[in-house]
């Protein structure tokens, strides 16, 4: 499962809390965790608890990232990507669905490019928001007034299934595997 989430970790305690749960309840279900490879905020966190339970953590993060001192070295695998685009890329080939929890700018964009890859057609894969203390609502009314302006198609809202918390998530992903064990890039050594 490609996780999208906040490389800070918000200033609600719920937000941290959720991702642990979402971590932990991957590797309890058997199903691997790819994201974008920080040791910090939100990523840390899902993936240190993923790691805590068993499961198997790939890490995606782009080389000009590497000597900022946030690449987790403790997961399973810990990929280098040349480019935010191809880290994208990466993810959505590793993983067979896209959980996004709470995040800013990074976690929209990476959100909106997985939707859109589902509305035109280029993957099948689930777009679950997780929606911690609520956090999506704004969003979801965003979407909403963009189906009232004729900007979105009614039935591309579905494009997102809503899942309350990470233990709602988990129930609607009964049908993924866990991502493929292909050839890795490995980060440069220090």
């Amino acid at each position: 499962m490609a996780v999208y989430c906040g490389s800070s970790s918000g200033n609600n305690p719920a937000f941290l809390a959720e991702a642990r749960v979402l971590g932990a309840g991957l590797a309890a279900a058997g199903l691997g965790l790819v994201y974008g490879g920080a040791n910090i905020g939100l990523m840390g966190a899902v993936a240190d608890a993923a790691l805590a339970g068993g499961g198997e953590v790939i890490g995606v993060l782009p080389s000009a990232l590497e000597d900022r001192e946030i690449a987790h070295r403790g997961l399973t695998r810990l990929e280098s990507a040349a480019t935010m685009h191809e880290r994208k890329a990466r993810m959505a080939e590793l993983a067979c669905a896209f959980l996004i929890l709470p995040g800013g700018y990074g976690t929209l964009d990476e959100m909106f490019e997985a939707v859109t890859w589902a509305q035109l057609g280029l993957h099948a894969k689930p777009c679950i928001l997780v929606n911690t203390a609520s956090y999506w609502d704004p969003l979801l009314a965003l979407v909403d007034s963009a189906i009232a302006a004729g900007f979105v198609r009614p039935q591309n809202r579905d494009l997102f299934q809503i899942a309350p918390n990470a233990a709602g998530a988990l129930q609607l992903l009964q049908n993924c595997s866990a991502p493929s064990r292909t050839a890795a890039t490995p980060l440069r050594a220090r």
